[in-house]
């Protein structure tokens, strides 16, 4: 199968072979997302293919407006939903929901009786939706496990010869995944964090939780990310939580004499020896621009099969920090380094 790049100009194409049953990448303003018919089992099973994931992973069902949820969604918690979908919607957020009986096959929900929505902040994609007529599946486009996509370039390098098309729409914005939340427990519950943070969602809706539990073996999460590895290149991710740790780190590695990369703000690159790096990763001037360059920075480092380690600056796990050590945590497998080790 040869994949092709389409412009944001070439909407109907896209809508067409998605009406087709066929697979198509797609932008939004946090990653690009891997799309197919959410109401169509085979071409969401397809998905699952495409990226090598496992079957219990639920697949977030990408919509064009409050509208569309409603066809699909029970109306339980429709109040709190509403108001969480008129302050953030289109945006970062996806909200979980219990779905009507036989409205979406077990291959979307994961077998679950619960569904996860979102409206993404991008034009194109918003359009593409429209024109199909129907709601889209999208998890992040990229080989499971692997860095998410924020380029289109990223979504070829994985998935060239798999899937049928790419919409090319620049650089995503944000560069993490949605927030996912949980409306059907008990309490409000973030499944994963992301740009938007729990004290924004508190604001709306009242007392919201955050679940920190591990899934177990034979559990089906509700929100992906929540049991396989995740964001993981091929070397060793080592998380510096404090600045003054990395001159510790690099005479660690460099008595190990193994080739490693460091990827930090630029005001910490320029504070350190990085003469015997392999490479060097600006993270720009801020915790927002460390969460923007996050997955490009795992991308670029992946595409140098030498680099053995990767140093990376951790941030205070606080606000959108939440997010940003949530996918960096997961790409180390919890590896910190300790200044002890050197």
């Amino acid at each position: 199968m040869e994949t092709v790049i389409l412009s944001t100009q070439q909407i109907d194409q896209a809508a067409q072979w998605l009406d087709e049953g066929k697979i198509v990448a797609f932008p939004t303003e946090t990653v690009y997302g891997l799309g197919a018919d959410a109401t169509n089992p085979a071409a969401a099973k397809s998905v699952y293919q495409a990226k090598g994931r496992p079957s219990d992973n639920p697949l977030i069902v990408h919509v064009d407006g409050p509208q569309m949820v409603w066809q699909y969604a029970n109306v339980a918690q429709k109040a709190t939903a509403v108001k969480l979908m008129d302050k953030f919607w289109p945006g970062p957020l996806t909200i979980i929901l219990p779905v009507k009986p036989h409205a979406l096959s077990k291959t979307v929900t994961g077998g679950l009786d619960t569904v996860a929505f979102r409206m993404p902040a991008n034009q194109t994609t918003l359009k593409l939706i429209s024109t199909l007529g129907k709601p889209i599946v999208g998890p992040s486009a990229n080989t499971s496990g692997k860095p998410s996509p924020t380029l289109a370039q990223h979504v070829y390098h994985d998935l060239k010869g798999k899937i049928t098309a790419i919409i090319d729409d620049g650089p995503t914005k944000v560069g993490l995944e949605s927030t996912v939340l949980d409306l059907t427990s008990s309490v409000p519950t973030i499944l994963r964090p992301g740009a938007i943070s729990q004290e924004q969602l508190t604001d709306v809706i009242g007392v919201v939780q955050s679940d920190h539990h591990q899934v177990q073996p034979g559990e089906i999460p509700k929100a992906p990310g929540m049991k396989y590895k995740h964001y993981a290149p091929q070397a060793q991710v080592i998380i510096v939580d404090q600045i003054q740790d990395f001159a510790p780190a690099i005479s660690w590695i460099r008595q190990r004499q193994e080739p490693f990369a460091i990827m930090a703000e630029q005001q910490v690159l320029d504070q350190l020896d990085v003469t015997s790096a392999q490479a060097t990763f600006s993270l720009g001037e801020s915790l927002d621009s460390a969460s923007h360059l996050l997955f490009a920075a795992l991308r670029q480092f992946d595409l140098n099969p030498k680099i053995r380690y990767i140093l990376a600056q951790g941030f205070s796990a606080t606000g959108l920090g939440a997010a940003y050590m949530n996918r960096l945590n997961k790409s180390a497998g919890n590896v910190h380094f300790k200044s002890q080790e050197a």
